[in-house]
C-alpha cells in the first residue's frame, strides 16, 4: 500500500509521525511524507524542536487516487496549521468522499472537524478536543483507540503517544483489508 501521512512543514509531533511511518514500512508498504510546502518539515518533541524530514509530494499537485490510505498525525501546532490550509483541508476530505481509510491521532482531528468530515462519526482524540469534535456533530469517547465506520470510509482515531501501539496496529489491519 501506498499511505499518505500529511503534515505541516512544521508541529508536529515527531513520534505520532516516526513510529506509524516505520511501522507501515515494516509491513511492506510506502509511507510518503506530503506538506504543504516542498524541502522539510520541522518535528517536534512537545515543544521542543526534534528532528527534520524530507517532504515527497506537496499537497495541491499530490491526488487522492494515488495513495491506499491517509495518516494524520498529531501535534498541537501541526493540525492548527493543516486547518487554515485550504489544500490540505481538501486533500483530507478527499480520501473522504473517496471511501479510503484515514487514521488520525492526539490533535490530528482538529483537520478533521475543519474538512466537515466528522458528523455522526464515533472517534477518540487528546481530551481538550472533545468539545470541537462535538460541537462538529461527532460522537466522542475515551478510547485507545476508535475504529469509526459509520460513514463513507473507515476511520482510525487514537488519544495519544501513550497509545501508539495500538493505533499502528489497528490502523495496518484496517487499511490492509481496505486495500483488499
Amino acid at each position: 500500500m501506498r499511505i499518505a501521512f500529511l503534515t505541516a512543514p512544521e508541529g508536529v509531533e515527531q513520534v505520532e509521525l516516526t513510529e506509524p511511518w516505520q511501522a507501515a514500512k515494516d509491513a511492506g508498504h510506502e509511507p510518503v511524507l506530503v506538506s504543504t510546502e516542498a524541502g522539510e518539515i520541522q518535528a517536534f518533541n512537545h515543544l521542543d524542536k526534534a528532528d527534520t524530514f524530507p517532504v515527497d509530494e506537496v499537497v495541491g499537485e499530490a491526488t487522492v487516487d494515488a495513495f491506499d490510505g491517509l495518516v494524520l498525525p498529531g501535534g498541537v501546532a501541526n493540525p492548527d496549521f493543516l486547518r487554515t490550509d485550504e489544500k490540505a483541508v481538501a486533500f483530507v476530505r478527499g480520501f473522504f468522499e473517496a471511501g479510503r481509510p484515514v487514521a488520525a491521532i492526539c490533535h490530528a482531528p482538529w483537520t478533521l472537524v475543519e474538512a466537515d468530515v466528522v458528523r455522526g462519526r464515533v472517534l477518540t482524540s487528546w481530551p481538550s478536543l472533545q468539545t470541537d469534535l462535538r460541537n462538529a456533530g461527532a460522537t466522542w469517547v475515551d478510547e485507545q483507540v476508535k475504529v469509526c465506520d459509520h460513514g463513507t470510509n473507515k476511520l482510525v482515531t487514537s488519544r495519544k503517544p501513550d497509545d501508539l501501539k495500538a493505533f499502528c496496529e489497528t490502523y495496518l489491519e484496517v487499511f490492509a483489508a481496505e486495500a483488499g
